[in-house]
């Protein structure tokens, strides 16, 4: 009888069990469909970049990876007394102070997932690849298609937020077609931007969901803390954090001019940025100073904003009112006197200030040498956004009448990121979550009205009709030729070739940095020239000195390729993409434009052992004019398009050197306005420096067998071509040549 009943029981179990299957209802299943195909469309994008092989793109990537390699070998702890002398020989560098922790600790955290279940990362070593048979590697290679992921699922909720479902999948869907956002988190691209942008979308969505008042305050404190998390895990990742948070403080002072102020937005406040400034001054590169910087003036003012609006609520007499404004007063000016006078406020790095004021970085040649740091003209917006800028003021106005707090924060966003993103071409990520999302509204505002009009029994109830049939699916057809445009031919294409590449498209479907070898053109295949360089020097080179006093192998290049040097061929340099040493960047310039004696005593200083030089060139023009080639291939890449600015930030006149290119003046004979043959004479000290002496016996060497350059300080290593080069059809016959020379002092 007791198994009778204890049969039932189980049967009843079951029962209720198989009772608990979530139901799934038709709307339900399609609108997850769309939601996954934009997913597998995101990841389907970033990874095309896989044909040209696993690398870590661009220069930034090797240092995260650098970090987060030392910190999963030595433990955390270990990584706060870190001084890393492999860079900025001799003095190094204090890598607390310089590595962002956010990005490297979830890199560790998912390669440590991954180990647990057992999921292999590594195919088979590659003797060719030393780097790919490290598993954390290839883990921070497929990071950026991971935190893809994420975003558009955040986005999706965000975008749900502000104007229902349809606004939540078109904005994910913009977002993971936008061409500044595929930039930054293709394959490869291991980077703060890839953390960053997830991170201040989770910031804004949950910060906002915390002041709702339709919630329970038990959801409010959820959502504050995970606010606060989010905002934390920013700070230490990108700094760009700085810009959310002005933002939060911007948008609370906003709702306070509003008069939307509750006891919830106080609450809210002080748990998101309690949380997020502990977590931030806990980080080596920020700690307590970050609390110091100028731009937290204005949290702290809408801290003290929204303490008297507390006090002002709970206060009813105009006497105790005017007493708390009297003290708000008095508070304001007294802190800020205060630190003013003592001291205590410090400016944030000068590259911040640059963003801000961009009129200022004339003042950094070094800085405006970056090319991600110009500002962004009218081209680039439409490049990037193709026909997304024509909604966005229609979104920011619909955004804008329905003036639901978190509509309010997405136009503070969207207006305040579009500034900085023409301050700067690498803020343009920044920009690219608002004008998503505000494109998205519109479309969803727009054509709401067209699709209503067409239906009859929705014509019959309004007894108005606002469109005809006609004027529908014109105004249809229109919409979707402008996409058509800008997601299919491109809002660029290359007329007498008729090539229709869409911005998409062409920053997806891209080598990564490394693998295209450094050159600005597209190539067919994987070109090897930095790879095998820096593989050579590897495995053939001598060890570098782990401390100072100690002997080996110091390389002395262009501050662009430090980071490939030191972390793909272990070696030790001068300078790397940090920049942290404006001193010794110039002396480096200052020894590229020096004759060969004069080099050699700054490259004794820091004893450099070998110099890498990077030249780009057209082959055919080099066979018979190996100076218009140098000219000409400076548009590529190479150094010979780099030396104005090593000039220019050692303090020297560039045009001194050459008013064409190093080494060569342009004369002008026929008067026509532009370079044809015979114009171009020699200039004796362009010629005479050691990077036109260096760049030039490259190519001659490795084009025509032999070289009139006599090089007395130097001796060729290894270069990346050998003689004779037959031609580059993968390349389009442009020339990618990596030089390595041994330094003779005696």
């Amino acid at each position: 009888m007791k198994g009778l009943i204890s049969l039932k029981s189980i049967g009843r179990g079951l029962r209720r069990f198989f009772a608990l299957r979530p139901r799934i209802t038709h709307p339900s299943l399609i609108r997850l469909s769309l939601l996954v195909t934009i997913i597998v469309l995101a990841l389907g994008l970033r990874m095309l970049p896989l044909r040209w092989g696993l690398y870590l793109s661009e220069f930034d990537p090797y240092f995260h990876y650098y970090t987060a390699k030392y910190i999963a070998n030595n433990g955390l702890s270990s990584f706060f007394l870190w001084h890393d002398w492999s860079g900025w020989w001799p003095n190094g560098r204090y890598m607390p102070s310089l590595a962002n922790l956010g990005l490297s600790l979830s890199a560790i955290s998912i390669f440590r997932i991954l180990s647990i279940f057992g999921v292999p990362m590594i195919s088979s070593p590659n003797p060719l690849d030393p780097l790919s048979s490290d598993p954390l590697f290839n883990v921070c290679i497929v990071f950026p298609i991971l935190a893809t992921i994420m975003t558009c699922i955040t986005m999706y909720f965000l975008g749900k937020s502000v104007g229902g479902e349809l606004v939540g999948l078109f904005s994910a869907l913009l977002l993971a077609l936008d061409p500044s956002y595929i930039s930054r988190t293709s394959l490869g691209w291991f980077d703060d931007e890839t953390i960053g942008i997830l991170s201040a979308l989770l910031t804004l969505l949950f910060f906002s969901r915390a002041i709702d008042e339709n919630r329970c305050r038990k959801d409010s404190l959820i959502y504050s803390i995970l606010a606060g998390l989010s905002l934390g895990c920013l700070c230490i990742s990108w700094g760009a954090a700085r810009y959310i948070i002005g933002i939060l403080a911007l948008f609370t002072i906003v709702l306070l001019l509003l008069r939307r102020y509750s006891p919830r937005l106080l609450s809210s406040y002080i748990i998101t940025f309690l949380i997020a400034t502990s977590i931030s001054i806990s980080s080596p590169r920020l700690d307590l100073g970050f609390l110091t910087e100028n731009f937290m003036l204005m949290v702290y003012g809408a801290l003290i904003l929204l303490l008297v609006a507390e006090g002002l609520r709970r206060e009813k007499s105009m006497k105790g009112r005017a007493l708390y404004i009297l003290a708000f007063i008095i508070v304001l000016v007294s802190a800020f006197s205060f630190l003013t006078l003592t001291g205590i406020l410090r400016e944030p790095e000068r590259k911040f200030i640059y963003a801000i004021f961009p009129h200022l970085r004339a003042e950094s040649p070094l800085f405006e040498s970056v090319a991600e740091h110009r500002p962004s003209g009218w081209a680039t917006f439409y490049n990037n956004f193709g026909v997304s800028l024509i909604f966005v003021p229609i979104g920011v106005f619909f955004a804008t009448l329905a003036a639901t707090n978190l509509n309010i924060l997405i136009v503070l966003y969207c207006l305040t990121s579009l500034y900085f993103a023409s301050s700067m071409i690498r803020l343009l990520i920044l920009a690219s979550p608002a004008v998503c999302l505000l494109c998205a509204l519109a479309l969803k505002k727009i054509s709401f009205p067209i699709i209503l009009s067409s239906r009859e029994s929705a014509k019959r109830k309004m007894k108005v009709k606002f469109f005809g049939r006609e004027v529908i699916g014109g105004l249809l057809a229109l919409f979707l030729i402008l996409f058509v445009f800008t997601y299919v031919f491109g809002t660029t294409f290359i007329v007498g070739q008729r090539i229709f590449m869409p911005m998409t498209l062409s920053y997806a479907d891209a080598p990564v940095t490394i693998a295209g070898a450094s050159l600005s053109v597209r190539p067919s295949t994987t070109v090897r020239d930095w790879i095998d360089t820096l593989t050579w020097m590897r495995i053939n080179l001598p060890s570098s000195p782990s401390k100072p006093g100690e002997s080996g192998t110091v390389i002395a290049s262009w501050w662009d390729y430090g980071y490939w040097i030191t972390v793909f061929s272990n070696k030790t340099t001068l300078a790397d993409n940090g920049t942290l040493n404006g001193t010794q960047i110039a002396q480096i310039g200052k020894m590229f434009m020096s004759s060969e004696e004069e080099a050699i005593k700054i490259l004794k200083q820091y004893n450099a052992t070998h110099v890498v030089v990077f030249v780009t060139f057209p082959l055919e023009m080099a066979r018979w004019l190996p100076e218009y080639a140098l000219h000409y291939g400076s548009a590529y890449g190479g150094d010979n398009g780099k030396w104005r600015w090593m000039a220019r930030i050692a303090g020297l006149d560039d045009n001194v050197f050459g008013n064409a290119t190093i080494g060569w003046d342009f004369v002008d004979k026929n008067k026509n306005g532009r370079l044809d043959y015979g114009e171009l004479v020699p200039n004796e000290l362009g010629q005479n420096a050691t990077l036109y002496k260096l760049m030039m016996y490259g190519i001659e060497a490795t084009v025509l067998g032999s070289s009139g350059i006599e090089l007395i300080r130097f001796k060729k290593a290894f270069f990346s071509r050998e003689y004779p080069i037959q031609s580059a059809p993968e390349t389009g016959g442009i020339i990618p040549l990596v030089c390595l020379y041994e330094v003779i002092y005696d």
